[in-house]
């Protein structure tokens, strides 16, 4: 089985494959050694790690290169979290594939407004054709801001997953959508459902039983290692001490996760 029918095995309801997004080789090594069967990448985590703010500043090469050193550390699929897919959807997919990625995600928000569903279709399917041409099966899972940026309403995301799912999408993924009656009503329609958790979300276990087949953590572990940096150097700066640093991941197992390429 080829890396990118595994991870679309991996979708199943009632048994969501969990993502706890990696931004760079050594986070993406952590999360697989700690029993993570994917990796997806987080377009925040991988914009701030090369020094720039989220929000679709990135070039595709720039973020096929952060994906090429992910696939190549890791031995599991790998998702690349594209945005909007920046100049061209065509060629960002086409990039991040080459780099290794068996699946993306695209979002339905460019430039800080909601894209017409019929748009967005005619983006997915050309992210479908850039996949086909590769000879990729590659998972398109379609996000959509209607719960970020839009309306709210479950009655477009429903509109905008019919739409999509004609386009080729794989999945829909609803960032800022955890209620579980709706996640169940929409797990009910033409798309698989994908959702991002935090602090405060339901459980795994809930998501499950309203038929999601996916669940990430989006920047939020990105978030946690930048604050354990900020709370570390206050400690140091201010108290002298270092405690805070007294949980991390050990030296020898980090190098040894990254002198073995694709064994994390």
């Amino acid at each position: 089985m080829t890396r990118a029918e595994t991870f679309a095995a991996l979708h199943r309801s009632g048994d969501p494959l969990l993502l706890p997004n990696a931004w760079d080789a050594g986070s993406a090594v952590a999360v697989a050694d700690a029993g993570a069967r994917a990796v997806a990448t987080t377009s925040a985590g991988v914009a701030w790690s090369l020094g720039r703010p989220d929000g679709g500043e990135l070039a595709a090469d720039q973020v096929a290169a952060v994906v090429e050193r992910i696939a190549g550390a890791v031995s599991v699929p790998v998702s690349a979290d594209v945005e909007a897919g920046y100049s061209s959807v065509e060629e960002t997919v086409t990039a991040v594939v080459q780099a290794g990625a068996v699946g993306v995600n695209l979002e339905d928000r460019a430039d800080g407004a909601m894209l017409e569903p019929s748009a967005q279709a005619d983006r997915l399917a050309a992210a479908r054709a850039a996949g086909d041409r590769l000879g990729v099966p590659v998972w398109i899972n379609a996000r959509t801001d209607v719960y970020l940026a839009g309306s709210g309403s479950l009655d477009e995301v429903k509109q905008r997953a019919e739409a999509y799912a004609a386009a080729g999408a794989d999945s829909i993924f609803v960032p800022g959508l955890i209620d579980l009656g709706a996640l169940r009503e929409l797990s009910a329609g033409p798309l698989p459902v994908a959702v991002m958790a935090w602090a405060g979300a339901p459980a795994v276990a809930e998501f499950a039983a309203a038929g999601v087949v996916r669940v990430s953590l989006g920047a939020a572990i990105a978030q946690a290692a930048y604050a354990l940096a900020a709370r570390a150097a206050r400690e140091m700066l201010a108290h002298g001490v270092y405690d805070v640093t007294a949980d991390g991941l050990p030296y020898d197992r980090l190098n040894a996760l990254l002198r073995a390429p694709g064994q994390g």
